[in-house]
């Protein structure tokens, strides 16, 4: 796992979900801005929040999964 799974992996379940719900309404603004015909102040902001949704819903998965079995 690396810093940044091990870093969310230590938050609680309702940090995690206030974390996405930011990261994706962060998400929709910088893809309004992209629709609107705007660039952006860091293009390469959009994949890493990408990445960290994925990240969050990767985690909340496995430790749902972990209850389970």
């Amino acid at each position: 796992m690396n810093k940044k799974m091990r870093e969310l992996g230590a938050l609680k379940e309702e940090a995690l979900d206030k974390g996405l719900n930011e990261s994706r309404k962060e998400l929709m603004k910088l893809k309004a801005q992209v629709a609107m015909g705007t660039v952006p102040k860091n293009p390469a902001e959009i994949r890493k929040l990408k990445r960290h949704i994925a990240r969050i819903l990767t985690l909340k998965k496995s430790k749902e999964a972990g209850k389970k079995a």
